[in-house]
């Protein structure tokens, strides 16, 4: 079992910045993908962007250049680094994490609001 909890969001002006985090804890040694979701109201859950065990990234289009993803030396904290944000950044943030077998688990979110 893999427990996540997901923290940094808040309301933030558009053009700001916003750092989030995921704590990943259980047994975090089979992670294989951890990735930031985000939904917005009315809107199906996306992908925001992905890190891999060996520390490769992948974005969606609609971030790209403004997002970056990265992990603390114990692979068991990713972060998202949101630059000029836009509010159409505005949502649900959630961590998903993939485990080596397969297994997905997902954090509760945390609200991401990006005022113009």
């Amino acid at each position: 079992q893999v427990q996540l909890v997901e923290s940094g969001g808040g309301l933030v002006q558009a053009g700001g910045s916003l750092r989030l985090s995921c704590a990943a804890s259980g047994r975090t040694g089979e992670v294989n993908y951890m990735s930031w979701y985000r939904q917005a109201l009315g809107t199906q859950r996306e992908l925001v962007g992905s890190i891999n065990s060996g520390g490769f990234t992948n974005y969606a289009d609609a971030v790209r250049g403004r997002a970056t993803l990265s992990r603390d030396n114990t692979k068991t904290t990713m972060y998202l680094q949101m630059n000029s944000l836009k509010p159409e950044d505005t949502g649900v943030y959630y961590c998903r994490l993939m485990t080596l077998a397969g297994a997905i688990y997902w954090g509760q979110g945390t609200q991401v609001t990006v005022s113009s």
